[in-house]
This record gives structure tokens, C-alpha cells and sequence, in this order.
């Protein structure tokens, strides 16, 4: 499903995400996405990199819990400068989520 639909900016891809019923911001509700990586997936990235400069980097996650009972967003910079758990488990849902397309 990754980037299904390719939106001009990050701001629209969360518009129509919500619409689609995404409406749990991980960016402030990660607590349970940390503590149970597992039962997450991605179901769409949305990357978005500044007209000048690559590190402008910007990325826009729609999540759902497995047994589908919530769906959420999270948005994040460039990854590479984010340290500490939420940053191993965006890289590992990431890869899943490849690994299943």
C-alpha cells in the first residue's frame, strides 16, 4: 500500500488519512506502539523531502494495531536523527511492512 495515493504535501496525506479513519496521533499516544511493537503495522508511508535540502526530510506513517480496533498517524523528520526506542521500532515496522508489499 505504500504511497497508494501520492499527496502534495504532508499536510493533505493527513487530512486524507484521518478521513480514512486514522485518527490517533502516535507522535502523543506512542506509549502502547513502544511497549507492543508487535501488534502494529504500517499500512502507508508518505515521504516528503524540502525542495533544497534533503535533510528536510519529512514522513508521514498511517499505523494500525493489528486486531484493527485503532489506526493512527505518526510523523516524523529525517529518522536518521532520532535516537532512542521510537526510532528502532519505526525502522522495524518499516521493514515489515517491505518485506509484506
Amino acid at each position: 500500500m505504500e504511497d497508494r495515493n501520492k499527496y502534495d504535501s504532508a499536510t493533505v496525506a493527513l487530512e486524507k488519512l484521518k478521513e480514512a479513519g486514522y485518527t490517533i496521533d502516535y507522535n502523543i499516544e506512542l506509549d502502547s506502539l513502544i511497549a507492543n511493537p508487535s501488534n502494529y503495522k504500517i499500512d502507508y508511508i508518505y515521504r516528503y523531502e524540502g525542495d533544497s535540502n534533503p535533510d528536510d526530510e519529512n514522513t508521514v506513517y498511517g499505523i494500525t494495531e493489528k486486531n484493527g480496533s485503532n489506526k493512527g498517524v505518526f510523523v516524523i523528520g529525517n529518522l536518521s536523527f532520532v535516537e532512542g526506542d521510537i526510532r528502532d521500532v519505526i525502522i522495524n515496522l518499516e521493514i515489515a511492512h517491505k518485506e509484506s508489499i
